[in-house]
């Protein structure tokens, strides 16, 4: 198994290369279009979540092996907390996309999601 991680502002310009490197690495395993485009929007929102909980900056990791796992955590906090709603619209998602997620709380507020496809 493979790491590559990447530590990012979560920003609209750094997203879209998120997008980039998680199609190839979706690529690398072997996913379809569709699984490729349904990861992709998991990374996304994953990301989405954070920023939405007051997170400025994020870590993604990915472990390359028989599957693509993917570990997404907030690193600096100092944005401003979102109402949850989007959230809830976000978690649902992931869960029908994947089936089986993660989401890594810290009393309220979710700092972490970990997945797999």
């Amino acid at each position: 198994m493979e790491k590559f991680s990447v530590t990012l502002p979560l920003t609209g310009e750094y997203l879209t290369t998120v997008r980039l490197t998680t199609g190839g690495l979706c690529s690398l395993v072997g996913f379809n279009v569709d699984e490729s485009e349904d990861y992709k929007v998991c990374v996304t929102e994953s990301l989405l979540i954070l920023k939405r909980n007051g997170f400025t900056t994020a870590s993604i990791e990915f472990t390359v092996g028989e599957a693509l796992a993917c570990r997404v955590v907030g690193v600096e906090k100092g944005g401003e907390k979102e109402d949850g709603f989007e959230d809830e619209i976000s978690r649902s998602l992931l869960s029908a996309l994947l089936g089986k997620v993660e989401f890594v709380k810290d009393g309220e507020n979710i700092v972490g999601v970990v997945f797999e496809g």
